[in-house]
């Protein structure tokens, strides 16, 4: 295995543990194990536990957002994109392995401790707000709006983590249809 294929090994096995298992709850023995990277090795990649969950987090940060932008953008119609938001937070609620978002869950594990994981999570919520805020804007929507909507999408992902089911993306997207069409009570 050269150091590519072990790097990726080691990310994958590291993101899937951290991400069912939790970040301290994961030893890098288990990694080694479940990688089939040499402790040696392993630590050459990442000299320490807290380089692997930066590397983690910023894997999945770009697989993230390329999967939502590529969602997103197959919808035409600016109005459409802001909701599809919501269509695919729903796909991924759905799936098996769905425990929230790895951002929140390592923040909280950790983010108070280690600077690192707290700026990946910070860089990751300010892009998507970012991105939200695009789509809001393009749909015709003022700037300010957009808290709005990216709140409905983050108060989404962690009650869907905590109560076990997707309607919370549903739910929230009837609340940006509402305020897209200036219709929200408030």
């Amino acid at each position: 295995m050269d150091l590519e294929e072990a790097r990726a090994a080691a990310l994958d096995a590291a993101e899937k543990l951290f991400y069912t298992r939790g970040i301290q709850a994961v030893g890098m023995d288990e990694i080694r194990a479940a990688s089939g990277v040499s402790l040696k090795r392993l630590y050459k990649l990442f000299p320490s536990k807290s380089e692997l969950v930066q590397a983690c987090l910023e894997a999945r940060d770009t697989r993230w957002r390329a999967g939502l932008a590529t969602h997103v953008e197959s919808h035409p119609d600016p109005r459409d994109r802001v909701l599809a938001v919501y269509g695919w937070l729903h796909s991924w609620f759905r799936e098996p392995d769905f425990r929230g978002c790895a951002f929140v869950n390592g923040f909280g594990e950790l983010g108070a401790a280690d600077p690192s994981v707290a700026d990946v999570a910070r860089r990751h919520q300010e892009a998507f707000r970012a991105y939200v805020t695009g789509l809001v804007v393009a749909a015709g929507q003022p700037h300010g709006s957009a808290a709005a909507y990216v709140l409905l999408a983050e108060g989404a992902i962690v009650t869907a983590a905590i109560s076990g089911t997707p309607e919370p993306a549903r739910e929230a997207r009837r609340a940006a249809a509402q305020l897209l069409d200036g219709t929200a009570d408030g």
